[in-house]
């Protein structure tokens, strides 16, 4: 028992220690400035931060985005774009991760999305004393606002300023050419076994009202919603969407005609493929998955 209790008392011991050399000097807290992230909470950064730590891939794609890549000391085991992503240091999945390690590596910054981390995470690294910003877009102009907000705080706001007046070139150029057609309603499948799809308030759904459709779960309050197939049936979409992959799950061709044999989508072989990589991670590649979309939904329109 006391044997057990000592070993505690290192271990503890050594976390701290690890956490006081992860702490600011007094010249950097001399520099450091206040940004309001994603959640509304005012984070205090030393100004600009060098050593930042990626917490999810649409993270890690805004800051290669941003040119910050040599500022990024390591990143998350599904951050695999760009290629350059999968050289940086690993510090485990984006739910399970190594808190001694990140203590370690000193970063100044840890940037998290909320779209993949957990409330108890940002709060244990707040009570060591390493800045957390975290993003949280729900519609795809706040994914723009939300890169804004990453050049403020990095000090890469002329880069980032460029980056994003392109995104809102190509989203508005998507808006002008499915102006005033028929939006199809749409069935977005994120997996079969149990049917899992999107509410009304994520940026999937925004993605599909912006690419000319409308959602058929776009009233439902729950993010990502569990439907029945009594209810698809009843709500008659016109176009399925489904991922290509959804991690190492597949949703096959064989399952999505099976369960929605008797809806228009599937009398008329409308059943649209998309990357998930860039419809489901709110960074810079979602424009793409918003044009990906659009062709789909309205091919005559993006020629």
């Amino acid at each position: 028992m006391f044997a057990h209790l000592t070993k505690l008392l290192v271990a503890l011991g050594s976390l701290l220690l690890l956490a006081a050399c992860a702490r600011p000097s007094s010249e950097s807290v001399a520099t450091r400035r206040e940004f309001v992230d994603g959640l509304a909470r005012t984070v205090r950064v030393s100004f600009p931060p060098r050593r930042i730590i990626s917490l999810a891939p649409s993270v890690t794609e805004a800051l290669f985005a941003l040119e910050l890549d040599d500022r990024i000391i390591a990143v998350t085991t599904y951050c695999d774009y760009p290629a350059a992503a999968r050289q940086k240091e690993k510090i485990g999945d984006t739910l399970h991760l190594n808190l001694e390690r990140i203590i370690s590596l000193r970063p100044d910054l840890i940037v998290i999305s909320t779209a993949s981390q957990l409330e108890n995470l940002t709060r244990r690294l707040d009570e060591l004393a390493i800045p957390v910003f975290v993003t949280n877009p729900r519609t795809v102009r706040e994914v723009v606002a939300s890169l804004r907000s990453l050049g403020r705080l990095t000090g890469a706001e002329a880069t980032a300023e460029t980056v994003a007046l392109e995104m809102e070139r190509r989203i508005a150029e998507v808006e002008r050419r499915v102006s005033g057609l028929f939006r199809p309603k749409a069935l977005y499948v994120l997996q079969t076994g149990p049917l899992i799809t999107v509410g009304g308030k994520t940026f999937l759904n925004d993605l599909i009202e912006l690419a000319g459709g409308v959602s058929i779960s776009v009233s439902e309050t729950a993010d990502y919603p569990q439907f029945s197939r009594e209810t698809v049936a009843a709500r008659r979409p016109d176009v399925i969407i489904a991922p290509l992959s959804h991690g190492s799950e597949l949703v096959s061709e064989q399952s999505l005609t099976r369960d929605f044999a008797r809806t228009p989508a599937v009398v008329r072989g409308r059943i649209l493929r998309v990357d998930p990589d860039l419809v489901d991670r709110p960074g810079p590649r979602l424009v793409d998955g918003l044009e990906q979309l659009a062709r789909g939904l309205h091919p005559e329109a993006m020629k």
